[in-house]
């Protein structure tokens, strides 16, 4: 089960990691997602959720 926020879609993307002497290689960023117990259509279940979503408090929409 890949790591994805529910609510906004939010995963991996990729980028570069760039040294001191600017070589580029490839890396991947993780979202900063949370296992936490959500409703979603009147049923209970723990999903990924990401801090963003849960700051905002989207899950209570």
């Amino acid at each position: 089960m890949s790591r994805v926020c529910v609510i906004c879609g939010k995963g991996k993307v990729s980028g570069n990691n760039v040294s001191h002497s600017n070589r580029h290689t490839k890396r991947t960023f993780s979202a900063n997602v949370h296992k936490v117990r959500i409703e979603i259509d009147g049923k209970e279940s723990n999903e990924y959720v990401c801090t963003r979503c849960l700051r905002t408090n989207k899950n209570s929409d």
